[in-house]
């Protein structure tokens, strides 16, 4: 599938969907990961929480890392990564190592998406330190340089320069470590607020000298793409990313941002343009 380009990023127009790794076998949740591959999806992501965040706190629910290498093998075209992990849950080293396995299992595919952790009850009922927000973001501050330095030692190498994803708004130390880190800026909601830490980002990049066209802008959206799409994609934002829940798996507004997507470019066409496309 030959990629939409953003005509003022560059960079290509990309669809995301996160899977909901709870309340459902594994089963079910592979086979939502290759039906997100072939309705043509540009990325899919779990997350790295030990429990369900919704519903059942006790219900079923399954480990990120050991998901995303099996994911590796089960597709084909598709990137994948973590939508977040948590740096609190494992050596940063390790963390390293564990994403350069699966880039080369996935031939080239992870994407490291990493924060600070932000859920008490995974830290409690797997007996780790939660600390204070600002103890997590030091400790996360503390893992990216580490991160950075065993990649470049690891034999063999990665695949490819794998992206970082920095996923979090905290605008006096999180953008901060995105200006300095990120390939990749995520911010969790759309809308005035992402307007505005995307500003404060800019600001944070001028500080370290920093070009912020370097940092690709990612966003998780939800209802009608002609609407929530079009005005992020006129703040920058080139990665649009849903979630889809169990039982069910319900992806028929995945494939309407997925047919907006292919909808967006062509020759001779503005920003404003491609932004007003239809679906």
């Amino acid at each position: 599938m030959q990629s939409v380009i953003d005509p003022v990023s560059s960079r290509p127009v990309q669809i995301g969907v996160q899977i909901a790794p709870q309340h459902v076998d594994y089963s079910a949740i592979r086979r939502a990961a290759v039906q997100a591959e072939d309705i043509g999806v540009d990325i899919v992501f779990n997350w790295d929480h030990f429990l369900p965040i919704s519903g059942d706190e006790h219900g079923k629910h399954f480990e990120c890392w050991t998901m995303l290498a099996a994911w590796a093998e089960l597709t084909s075209r598709v990137q994948l990564g973590p939508m977040v992990t948590s740096i609190g849950f494992r050596n940063p080293d390790l963390v390293a190592d564990m994403a350069r396995t699966i880039d080369h299992i996935s031939g080239g595919r992870l994407i490291l998406g990493i924060g600070a952790g932000a859920m008490e009850r995974d830290f409690a009922e797997y007996g780790y330190e939660f600390g204070t927000p600002g103890s997590r973001v030091g400790a996360l501050a503390e893992a990216l340089p580490r991160l950075e330095h065993r990649f470049a030692k690891l034999n063999p190498q990665p695949v490819r320069k794998i992206p970082v994803l920095i996923g979090g708004g905290g605008e006096q130390k999180m953008l901060r470590l995105v200006a300095e880190h990120a390939d990749i800026w995520h911010w969790f909601s759309s809308g005035a607020e992402f307007a505005r830490k995307k500003q404060v980002l800019v600001e944070r990049c001028a500080e370290i000298g920093r070009d912020p066209g370097e940092i690709e802008l990612s966003a998780g959206v939800h209802g009608e793409p002609e609407v929530n799409g079009v005005a992020l994609l006129e703040q920058g934002v080139t990665t649009f990313t849903l979630e889809v829940h169990g039982p069910d798996f319900d992806f028929s507004t995945v494939r309407a941002w997925v047919a907006w997507r292919d909808g967006l470019g062509g020759p001779g066409r503005t920003a404003e343009d491609s932004a007003r496309a239809p679906a």
